[in-house]
């Protein structure tokens, strides 16, 4: 079976290299001068990190820099604004995470309008949450945190990287789907939301797996569950909520690459195909797989529909969960 696998990837690797060769006859000239990819959140998080992984490796490819530039605030709204502002010429990329999904439900007046401003790219990565627990909470399942919640309303508290985060969401649908009580402290950030409860001062939360995977591994944390109808290779003895019997969980901090819309179709195809082979390449992909997050590389129509689904997924738990919308 993994020979089998292995060849699949061999061949659907060269035949991804002939279409990008094929893309660039189609877009004589591109690249030709540096190319922006705009972060819109802080240096060093998940998104920052894989898209650098990227840039390297698109620069390398082209002969042309790729770097890029963080544009942290208002939950990302001011980077993915800007690069919906700019030309759609390819020179200017986002690169965001699931707040590009999220953010025109949670905000009252989002900057930018997720079918009118941009042209899908390509997913390059996504990483499910996971329900983590301090190990001094007694529940060692799901079912147990359950009945421990049940039986202890309005007395335990979820800690979250911040307010309409997937963690934060995945807390929420959590909540309303088992009809729960517990209070929820939203933190500047996935660091300081889990240190919290490494600390056990808020000792629950869903998190993005990344920076929760190696403080399992040292029994810092224990992990019940992950969001996702899979497995992941990180945590791959921590079963999914689907599996466990608990339906439509399934949630992730997607790592999406997106251009201005408007943007010729050849540079869309060439940047798509060059993304999913360098997120494929066994270099990047352990470093990817290290950190919790699993490469992808779907196409510009596959991430749209990623995106449409993703979107009202959303909207509908913010609107059961009455979350406010910020600046309304």
């Amino acid at each position: 079976m993994r020979v089998t696998k292995v060849i699949a990837r061999v061949v659907a690797g060269c035949a991804g290299l002939l279409f990008a060769e094929a893309s660039l006859a189609q877009s004589p000239g591109y690249p030709d001068r540096p190319v922006k990819i705009i972060v819109p959140f802080a240096a060093a998080g998940p998104t920052d990190v894989v898209a650098r992984l990227i840039t390297q490796k698109l620069s390398e490819r082209f002969g042309q820099q790729f770097y890029t530039e963080n544009m942290g605030g208002a939950g990302g709204n001011l980077g993915m604004a800007a690069v919906a502002r700019s030309p759609a010429d390819g020179y200017t990329i986002l690169f965001s995470s699931s707040s590009y999904t999220v953010n025109p439900s949670l905000y009252a007046r989002a900057p930018y309008d997720p079918d009118r401003d941009f042209a899908p790219v390509t997913k390059a990565a996504g990483s499910p949450n996971g329900l983590f627990v301090h190990p001094s909470i007694p529940a060692k399942s799901v079912k147990e945190l359950v009945d421990l919640l049940k039986a202890n309303p309005g007395k335990y508290t979820f800690a979250s990287p911040g307010i309409g985060t997937t963690p934060h969401l995945s807390s929420e649908l959590f909540k309303l789907t088992f009809a729960l009580d517990f209070a929820l402290a939203p933190f500047p950030g996935g660091g300081p939301s889990i240190q919290s409860v490494v600390g056990g001062h808020t000792p629950m939360c869903f998190q993005a797996i990344p920076p929760a995977t190696p403080l399992v591994r040292d029994g810092k944390l224990r992990a019940l569950a992950i969001t996702a109808k899979t497995r992941s290779p990180a945590l791959p003895d921590v079963p999914t909520l689907d599996e466990l019997g608990i339906k439509d969980q399934e949630a992730e901090t997607m790592q999406g690459v997106l251009v201005p819309a408007g943007t010729p179709k050849p540079i869309v195809d060439l940047l798509q195909t060059e993304i999913a082979r360098i997120v494929n390449l066994p270099d990047v992909r352990d470093k990817m797989l290290a950190m919790g997050l699993e490469p992808d590389g779907m196409s510009p129509a596959e991430f749209a529909a990623y995106i449409k689904a993703d979107v009202a997924k959303w909207k509908k738990v913010i609107a059961d969960a009455k979350i406010p919308q910020i600046g309304g």
